[in-house]
């Protein structure tokens, strides 16, 4: 299945000079769903994986997604302030300043193997803080799985000490 010909591309969006990637359609198409699930069991052993980690907000759904696939559980990565109870936060830079993001302080147990879900690898700022996050609380980083890469950008380079794997590349 050719799942670039599911993505929709939106000039301008959401700055000028930005060509936005938008995996929405696939949602729509239960054969793509299943198609991207096939994909990454290919890629990730069962084994190699004890809980699924979705970056905010898209990586929600690629998480989900192959966290019922693998019969795992799933855990989400937040911006500040959007999780209740006690979090750990990890303050990083992003290319127009900095940013937040936290984890639910005991949700990852240590030495649990864990898989980071995105929809999307640009610059690669998120996935590696992500990744710090995750280790900063005693989680073991199996892996990355992202729908699409734009490898323009190079974002890879910032995560590549790590099993990755994109379905889609620009």
């Amino acid at each position: 299945m050719n799942l670039k010909d599911r993505i929709s591309e939106y000039p301008n969006f959401p700055k000028k000079g930005i060509l936005f990637r938008d995996f929405s359609p696939i949602l729509k198409d239960p054969s793509a769903l299943s198609h991207i699930a096939d994909e990454f069991s290919k890629h990730f052993h069962p084994k190699d994986v004890d809980v699924f980690a979705g970056i905010e907000s898209r990586g929600f759904i690629l998480a989900t997604i192959l966290a019922s696939r693998y019969n795992k559980g799933m855990i989400m990565i937040r911006k500040a302030g959007k999780l209740p109870g006690k979090t750990t936060k990890l303050a990083y830079t992003i290319e127009y300043g900095k940013d937040v993001i936290e984890i639910q302080k005991d949700i990852v147990k240590k030495g649990e193997k864990i898989i980071i879900c995105d929809d999307l690898l640009a610059t690669g700022g998120t996935a590696k803080a992500s990744a710090k996050l995750i280790e900063k609380v005693g989680g073991m980083i199996s892996g990355f799985a992202f729908i699409i890469e734009l490898t323009d950008l190079n974002g890879i380079k910032g995560i590549s000490k790590y099993n990755c794997k994109s379905l889609v590349k620009y």
